[in-house]
């Protein structure tokens, strides 16, 4: 049986051809083409195109289609509940694979004035209302809910607070005609999220989305059961995958994702080794130490749509440096002059050798910086209340990471030692950082990651067994 698994990305969409044989998985081919944002059916065809045999779209009946997808961006999501760090905590777990980005945190520190304000701003697609753990506090979530009637934004509302509190919370959006769904509380107890329903939820939402744009739609209908997958979700599922294996398959343990896109930088950490910790031992859910899956997602860090986003982040002299080029002012202004034009025409490839150099520098400061803001770091101050002394861990201890997998088009397009040293160096500063010490850097060469995590859900045992032997890991780590 042959698969075709594509991903609609921001810039390019890309296909990866498999066959299926007696319970042995087989790669047979990777074409890719820029996405054509106002018709996806002629990216998708133009991508099938490269594939050996030239394929078309018919050519597909009698073969298993698999789909991710970032072309839509990802629904604009504001998260309101009572407590700003747990809402901020719950928000940032439910959307981590399910298809939405986190614009805004709203809690009971905000005034209703201001809260009302965000809201009328920033549009969102869906307010993802919290607020109290089952039994607890109940007045937040109804003054919320009252706030979302009155302003009967064009918004589906996910009621995932306070159980108890919940059919009162609905009545009221019901009345106002606000388009809502009832899910599980996100934060049953101060020790435990329940994030999956939540995130179902914003799924099927980021569906009815993506299908509006032109030519989705007749992806979905080639997709078993139409669901197309969000392309962070789908590298997450991989990146599980390899972690912590399969039955009698052992995985890879710990493991750090990066994937550095056109439009955003995204690092996925797994972390097997935590699984099956009792609850106690988990601390509260404010901090990401204890997940065994934690993803983060810089929405200002591309190579292409947020160039400048690099560069307004660390500054142009800092990028100059990590590219090996001379940091003047005329140079500063050639690297902003290159961010802009790129940002325009996202499917531009660099001519020569300074604008790859840019390219590199850019790379490096994105993961970085990305890096950095995944994982934890060394407490620089005595804190005599919470018991923590100078140079104690905080936050999401990356040191026991084995393998560091890369992947992105610039890791494809460098020959294979040029792209493990981009990591590297973002290793290199690490300052007070809990990163990574001596990791095994793994080059995702042909982008297969994505279809990786789409075959797991189907294939688990054949797709691990596949990974292993394509990243050149036979042993058995786990």
């Amino acid at each position: 049986m042959e698969i075709k698994a594509f991903d609609v990305g921001s810039t390019f969409t890309k296909v990866n051809a498999y066959r299926l044989e007696v319970g042995r998985l087989q790669w047979l081919a990777r074409a890719q083409a820029p996405t054509t944002v106002h018709d996806i059916r002629l990216g998708l065809e133009k991508a099938l195109e490269g594939l050996p045999g030239g394929p078309r779209l018919q050519d597909l009946a009698g073969q298993q289609v698999l789909a991710s997808s970032s072309a839509a961006g990802g629904l604009r999501m504001v998260a309101i509940g009572y407590m700003p760090r747990v809402t901020a905590k719950a928000a940032l777990e439910v959307a981590m694979n399910a298809g939405a980005r986190v614009l805004e945190v709203l809690s009971e520190e905000d005034t209703p004035a201001y809260r009302r304000e965000v809201l009328l701003e920033i549009k969102p697609d869906i307010v993802l209302l919290t607020g109290g753990t089952d039994g607890g506090d109940t007045d937040a979530m109804w003054q919320n809910a009252r706030l979302l009637a009155d302003l009967k934004l064009p918004a589906v509302v996910i009621i995932a607070g306070n159980s108890q509190a919940q059919a009162r919370a609905a009545e009221i959006l019901a009345a106002a005609g606000v388009r809502h769904r009832r899910v599980a509380n996100v934060m049953p107890t101060i020790h435990e999220l329940r994030v999956q329903p939540a995130r179902e939820a914003i799924h099927g939402e980021f569906i009815r989305q993506i299908t509006r744009a032109p030519g989705l739609r007749y992806l979905e209908g080639l997709v078993p059961g139409g669901k197309v997958i969000p392309t962070p979700g789908a590298v997450l599922m991989g990146a599980e995958l390899l972690a912590r294996g399969y039955y009698e398959e052992k995985g890879l343990g710990n493991l750090v994702v990066i994937d550095l896109g056109g439009a955003t930088t995204d690092v996925h950490s797994v972390i097997p080794q935590l699984e099956g910790l009792p609850l106690e031992e988990r601390g509260l859910i404010l901090t990401n130490e204890k997940q065994v899956a934690y993803r983060t997602v810089e929405g200002n860090l591309g190579l292409r749509v947020s160039c400048r986003g690099i560069v307004e982040t660390v500054g142009p002299r800092q990028v100059l440096l990590r590219a090996k080029l001379p940091v003047t002012e005329e140079m500063e202004q050639e690297l902003l002059a290159y961010c802009s034009r790129v940002e325009g025409q996202t499917e531009t490839l660099a001519g020569n050798e300074e604008e790859r150099c840019f390219d590199r520098g850019l790379a490096v400061a994105a993961v970085e910086t990305a890096l950095k803001r995944h994982a934890g770091c060394l407490s620089q101050e005595y804190n005599p209340v919470m018991g923590i002394a100078p140079g104690t861990p905080m936050g999401r201890d990356l040191r026991p990471v084995k393998y560091i997998i890369a992947v992105g088009g610039i890791f494809t397009a460098l020959p294979e030692e040029e792209a493990r040293a981009i990591v590297r160096e973002a290793l290199a500063n690490r300052g007070i950082s809990l990163l990574p010490e001596e990791p095994e850097i793994i080059i995702d060469r042909n982008y297969l990651l994505y279809s990786l995590g789409l075959l797991a859900s189907c294939y688990p045992y054949e797709t691990l067994r596949f990974a292993k032997q394509y990243f050149g890991l036979h042993q058995e780590a786990y």
